[in-house]
């Protein structure tokens, strides 16, 4: 959560020299590959309900999560149920449907492109596809509902011809969540909860495939192919 790998090097080694302030400590019987599917998916989960504003208060509300086989979607799915929200994620792949079924959502809609959402009216959107969904799920939320866009699922990072008063609707908010504001000891408190979440099996660790850092490009052609559903771990 400190853009290793982005603004630094050190993604792909099997050892990095990191500043201190980005590091957490951690005690917990979890092994390796389950405690590295956890930070960047469950954090950045974490951080994007909170941009929401999810209130908390006990009240009946509904997320919609787009791109829900996701490891950050599924992530949602597990403190979406525990903060007593109602599920709806979706997927393209309907062979993932009974598995995001099983890790939380109360319901699962197969994403064709045609409009399958129109009468959801969700009080929340928390969009993993990236900018060229952006604006349909502003037009999915119920007035007064807010869409968080974490995710470039679709790679596209850009919405073009962007007009904010003509294209989001009266009433509706548009959010993000930046990995930066959960670096370091402000991640320490949540990332605890999770961990400990995970350890009492309240929260799925929602761990697809362990590659070893020699088949790096087995690992991206297995994610580049749409095959996993949660998150894939590089062991050195």
């Amino acid at each position: 959560m400190g853009e290793m790998g982005r603004e630094f090097d050190g993604g792909y080694a099997e050892f990095a020299l990191l500043p201190d302030e980005l590091l957490i400590p951690v005690d917990t019987s979890l092994d390796w590959p389950v405690l590295a599917a956890l930070p960047e998916t469950y954090l950045t989960a974490w951080g994007a309900m909170r941009a929401l504003g999810i209130p908390g208060d006990g009240q009946p509300r509904t997320l919609l999560v787009r791109g829900g086989s996701s490891s950050v979607g599924m992530a949602a799915l597990s403190l979406a149920r525990d903060w007593g929200l109602t599920t709806i994620a979706t997927t393209r792949n309907p062979a993932k449907a009974a598995l995001l079924t099983e890790r939380g959502a109360d319901d699962v809609l197969v994403d064709t492109g045609e409009d399958a959402f129109r009468a959801l009216a969700p009080d929340y959107v928390l969009d993993l596809i990236g900018a060229h969904s952006a604006l349909d799920s502003l037009g999915l939320v119920k007035p007064g509902g807010t869409v968080c866009v974490v995710g470039m699922l679709s790679h596209d990072w850009v919405i073009e011809a962007f007009e904010p008063v003509a294209m989001i609707p009266s009433g509706a908010k548009l959010t993000t969540f930046h990995s930066e504001d959960l670096k370091g000891a402000a991640g320490r408190a949540p990332l605890a909860h999770i961990v400990r979440g995970v350890e009492r099996g309240d929260y799925y660790a929602n761990l697809d495939m362990v590659f070893t850092l020699d088949r790096i490009a087995d690992a991206h052609r297995y994610m580049e192919a749409n095959q996993a559903t949660g998150k894939v771990v590089i062991l050195p």
